[in-house]
């Protein structure tokens, strides 16, 4: 069963999630597919890991890079799994391509071509925001597209990595925001 607790961060509330091995959810109050995958059985309470999340969140926040991670228990597919440990794998105040990324999920599959497309919805469906950093990945010409937190979200906590935002721009319409 997955225990729920809630964080105020300086950008709005946050709901976390997490069961027995790890933190399997962590959402912006009303961003796209908020609580996507939450248990419909779920209970309020306070955990040894949720506590810790807190903890990460709080120095995160406060303008460092945390030293330590709570254990994280994110759930998809194989697919979706692949992106996320890439994502992961991306260093705090430093930004990735889709493109990148796709390149990245292509060797480790032994494929010579993967989708950006294809990558971008396994991003845009990451369950465990900002422990998961998907607000690090761009789009190849600059585009600052594709957070489900919304791109405010997005571009103060790329300024709150010192992440130089001067090279990236904010798509118009008709673009996927």
């Amino acid at each position: 069963m997955q225990n729920i607790s809630h964080y105020l961060s300086p950008l709005g509330k946050i709901l976390l999630a997490a069961d027995e091995e790890g933190i399997t959810g962590l959402w912006f109050e009303n961003q796209k597919y908020y609580a996507y995958r939450l248990d419909q059985e779920h209970r309020e309470q306070e955990t040894p890991i949720l506590i810790q999340a807190k903890q990460w969140l709080s120095v995160y926040f406060s303008g460092r890079e945390p030293d330590f991670m709570p254990p994280l228990h994110p759930v998809g597919t194989d697919f979706q799994m692949t992106v996320w440990n890439i994502l992961r794998e991306i260093p705090y105040g430093k930004t990735m391509t889709y493109g990148e990324i796709a390149r990245k999920v292509a060797e480790r599959r032994g494929l010579s071509h993967m989708s950006a497309q294809a990558v971008g919805g396994a991003v845009s469906h990451n369950p465990i925001s900002v422990l998961i950093p998907c607000h690090r990945v761009v789009g190849s010409n600059g585009n600052l597209t594709g957070y489900a937190g919304g791109i405010e979200k997005k571009k103060r906590l790329l300024s709150l990595e010192n992440v130089s935002l001067e090279h990236f721009f904010v798509p118009g319409e008709g673009t996927a925001l």
